[in-house]
This record gives C-alpha cells, structure tokens and sequence, in this order.
C-alpha cells in the first residue's frame, strides 16, 4: 500500500512516503523552495502545500499521484472550534475553508491524483503517530506537545499493538507551545521559529542550587490539573520584562525571563509525564510536537520522569505530521508498520551527478582516496569544512549529511562558526562523537543519542578540551555515531582522533542566518561561496577555498 502524507496547515509544510509499512521519503518543502519553515507574507504565511517535497517522494519511489492507495492531510476541519477563547474567529474560518479545499489544491498540484483517497487526520493523532509509530519499540505511552492543532493543543496517550488509546487532552486557548512562543516574540525573536533561542539563553540565568526570581509568579499562571490537563493563564510578559525590539541587546531581565519559562515548561510537563505513567504504567516514553524539540525539557524528563526510556521524534514539530498522518493511514488500513530507519530520508546524489555541478560550476576540485580522511586532516588544522553527504536529514537537526564540521578544542570556533552563520554569540554549537566512546566525554542524558534531541553534563576533565562545544551551563547538545550506519562519519571520527587526540568534532547545520539547511549541490556550492568556510566536501570530492583564489 502507498500511502503520501501531507502537512500544509500551520508552518513547516512538509510530505512523507510510506510504502508496504516502511517509510522510504520524507522532505520538506523549504529545502526546495529555499523558505524557511515555508513562509510567506500574511495571509499565506504558513497554507504552501509541499508540492516539490512530495513530487520528489514520488519520483524517489518510481510512482506517480495514480499509484497512490491514499493522501494523509494532517489537519482535520471537521474538529474545528471557531469559538475557542483567544482565536481569531476570522483567520480560523480562512483557514478551516482552506483545509477543507485541500484535497482539490492537491489533486492540481499532483495532476492525476483521486480527490477521493485524500483523508483528513487530525493534528495531533499524526503527530502521536510520528512518535508511537515509528519509535524503535512497539508499545509505549505517547506525549504530544506544541502551539496548537484544530482545537487542542496536547495528547496523552497508549500505543499498544499499534492502536492508540487518547487519555488526555488539552483544548485551547491553554497552550505550553503558544505561551513559549509568546515568550518569544516578547524577547524580540521570530515565533515559531526561534524557539530554541530562548532554550539556549534561558542557560545563562540558571544558577545551581537556585530558581530563577520569576519563577514563583509563573507557578501561579502555569500549572497541571492532576487530569491529565494543564492551565496556562493569560500572561502580560511585559509586567515581568519589558518587550525587547529585535535590534535591542539582551538585558538581565531578559535572561532572567527565559530561565523562568524554561523551568516552569520542564516542571509541567514532567508532572504530565507523570500522571501519564501512573495511567499507563508503561516503561517507554515516545514524545512529538513542537515542545518536544526543546532538548533541555527532554532531557529533565528523561533523567528524573519516570520512564525508563524516552524516544523523541527527530522531525518532532509539524513537518513530522506529513510522516506520522501517512504512519496512522496505513496502520489504519493495516498495514505492519516498520520504525523509523534514520533521518535520513531526503534527497540524496550520486557521484556522477555530484561531478556534473562542479564541472558546471567551473570549480577546481580533487577526489582524494578517503573523503573523510582528508575532512580529518582539514579539521585537524583548524579549518571549517563544509560536510555534505547521502540523503538529507528530515526535521531541523544536520545529523551529518548538511553540516559545518569544525575542531572542537579551539575556544573561538564557537565564534567563528557563529560569525559564519550569523547568529547570535550565546548559541552553542554541538559535539559528534562515536557511540562507543561517548560516555567517557559526557554525563547524565540517555546514551546513544543519534539525533541530538537531548543535552548531556560534558565531563569535567573534557571541558578544557573541547570548549569549542560546552555551553555555559557546562552541557553539550550531542549526536552519537554508529560505526554500522554511519561509516562515514566514523572513519573522519577515527582519523580526527587521530591526529588530536580529541574523539569528538564540531557538529551544526550547513546553512547561513534566515536560510534553511542546504540540500542540493546548488545550495552547497552557493553556502561555500558566500560563507568563510574554508573547505568543501562534497560526497567523495573536496574543493578547498585556497583553489578558488588563485
């Protein structure tokens, strides 16, 4: 059975193929477009149907819009609560008028396709799909959090056999991913979409041994049920910091706001998981939504929830919906559903195509007899090399196909790199170290962690070692390697070791600010060109910015 799965409703339009059970292509559809999170000036700013990302699906399986059994468009208008308390009546109507249209945008954007194998899934079952589905283990309990499906915002339920059993819900306007986008806006970043921004900063205004000064206040405006629910009161964040112009620096009171969100976010939601254990009784965990991005709450959970394992989505926010409608769809219609292989499910390029952009490019370039090696050798010296490799990753983390790669024992290649993307000074950037030896370097935060959805304590005598990599609160977002899936990786690993002694390298996504993560060769040749980065690998050739220059 073919069953392609849809998200084009709120933000990160994105299409997935489940084929016979097994997902074999997922996108997004800014890696195509080159919009990140898909975009666009109000009114259309989040209704883009992924029509490049789900024709590549397509073309990736060698099947056309007739060949499909079924279409999972993860929204359903038929749940819909125009009257909900602090909606839009208006805006809710638009956008109700345009989900229920989407089968026929669909069927003229996949000529050929039946309007009639299209299927409404609500939000958060997909997104409960995305997770219960296609975890590595099949029964667990489910926890969804984010800003918002037709008129909830959470779910909480039980995986068993693959039949999901609801036990809770939230109905909006209560919403932990509205309030933290909220928060936000008001710190002067772009809402659903800067996020992590404020998780980032939120470390500088967390001592040890202490609470941050609001945080009492948010205990009063923030809290569980004990059903299974929470309460998010209406919050004037200006009564706690003042509003922060984006071009305005960041002031204490700033700080101090995202450390109070942060924790009272981490508080709640392990009250949540809590009573869902106590539901449940369940040992494993699998979590999506919007909030389950938020690395730092799913470590808290993971380390004092009662779970003995907890498994996040790595494309947890809504373009994971494409993928988890598809998943429920075809469990639905009974198929045995395989879990998730990797994420990488996006585009990837041979060598001979690789050799015919850069030949198009007019680029010098050399193919030397171990890429990763010579990467080694590069970061090694000191140099950032720009990594592109495989298929693409699906969901927002560069897991080693689109990354910046950079030594990790220079202090100031967290400046550089921050300098080469544009971003903000106090974000971090991440370690990749081999699954076998992760331990050694990092404490707490479940081991393997393949898809850096979790923070680890960096041990101390690895701190002045690899400072390019420890936050301020002396943690580290990693990703672990597998020496059987990622070969690659491992030998560039083995060799950096090597010659450093350090087994571990900087590890962020191959993009600038504003820009999303690049796919194509186009989009890496174009990054390299624009960006300081010193060296190019790009599958088994190397370009090298001192070539480009004489």
């Amino acid at each position: 059975m073919r069953v392609l799965g849809i998200n084009a409703i709120f933000h990160d339009p994105a299409a997935a193929l489940v084929v016979d059970g097994e997902i074999v292509a997922a996108a997004e559809e800014e890696r195509f477009t080159r919009r990140k999170h898909g975009k666009r000036p109000v009114p259309f700013a989040a209704w883009e149907l992924p029509e490049r990302a789900a024709r590549w699906c397509l073309q990736s399986a060698g099947i056309g819009p007739d060949d499909l059994d079924a279409v999972a468009y993860s929204y359903d208008p038929a749940l819909v609560r125009p009257d909900v308390g602090g909606l839009d009546e208006r805006w809710e109507d638009l956008r109700t008028t345009y989900a229920r249209r989407a089968p026929h945008f669909l069927a003229t954007a996949l000529p050929e396709l039946d309007p009639a194998v299209v299927h409404f899934v609500p939000h958060h079952l997909a997104h409960a799909a995305s997770a219960g589905l296609a975890a590595p283990f099949r029964d667990s309990a489910v926890l969804v959090a984010d800003g918002r499906g037709e008129a909830t915002s959470y779910l909480a339920g039980r995986y068993r056999d693959g039949e999901l059993d609801v036990l809770a819900s939230q109905e909006l306007p209560h919403s932990l991913g509205l309030m933290y986008e909220e928060v936000t806006d008001h710190l002067g970043f772009l809402r659903s979409s800067d996020e992590y921004k404020v998780m980032a900063l939120a470390s500088y205004g967390r001592q040890p041994g202490t609470e941050p000064a609001l945080l009492p206040t948010l205990r009063d405006l923030i809290y569980p049920t004990g059903d299974g629910g929470f309460v998010v009161r209406p919050i004037d964040w200006s009564e706690l910091a003042k509003r922060r112009p984006p071009d305005e620096e960041l002031q204490p009171e700033h700080v101090e706001l995202a450390a109070a969100v942060q924790v009272r976010l981490e508080e709640v939601l392990l009250e949540l998981a809590s009573w869902l254990h106590r539901r449940t009784g369940e040992r494993r965990l699998a979590m999506a939504g919007g909030v389950a991005l938020n690395c730092v709450a799913n470590t808290r959970l993971a380390a004092q929830g009662p779970f003995d394992e907890v498994w996040v989505q790595p494309a947890a926010g809504d373009a994971g919906t494409a993928l988890g409608g598809a998943l429920h769809l075809a469990q639905s219609f009974g198929e045995p559903i395989t879990p998730m292989p990797g994420a990488d499910l996006g585009r990837g390029f041979s060598d001979d195509e690789l050799t015919r952009w850069l030949d198009d490019a007019h680029i010098r370039y050399e193919r030397p007899p171990d890429a990763a090696a010579a990467a080694a050798e590069a970061l090694a010296a000191d140099a950032i090399v720009a990594w592109f490799q495989g298929r693409s990753e699906f969901g927002p983390r560069a897991l080693g196909h689109r990354s910046l790669l950079a030594h990790p024992g220079h202090a100031r290649n967290l400046d550089r790199l921050n300098a080469v993307k544009g971003r903000e000074q106090f974000r971090p950037v991440a370690p990749m170290v081999l699954a076998e030896r992760a331990a050694e370097l990092f404490n707490r935060g479940p081991l393997p962690s393949p898809y850096m959805l979790f923070v680890h304590d960096v041990a101390p005598r690895w701190r002045d070692r690899i400072p390019a990599v420890v936050h301020v609160d002396g943690t580290a977002r990693i990703q672990t390697i597998d020496r059987d899936s990622e070969p690659l990786l491992a030998r560039l690993l083995d060799r950096f070791a090597e010659l450093t002694g350090l087994p571990t390298v900087v590890n962020t996504s191959l993009n600038t600010a504003g820009r999303p993560m690049v796919d194509d060769p186009r989009d890496a040749l174009e990054c390299f060109g624009s960006a300081p980065v010193d060296v190019l690998v790009l599958g088994p050739f190397v370009v090298r910015r001192c070539e480009l220059t004489r």
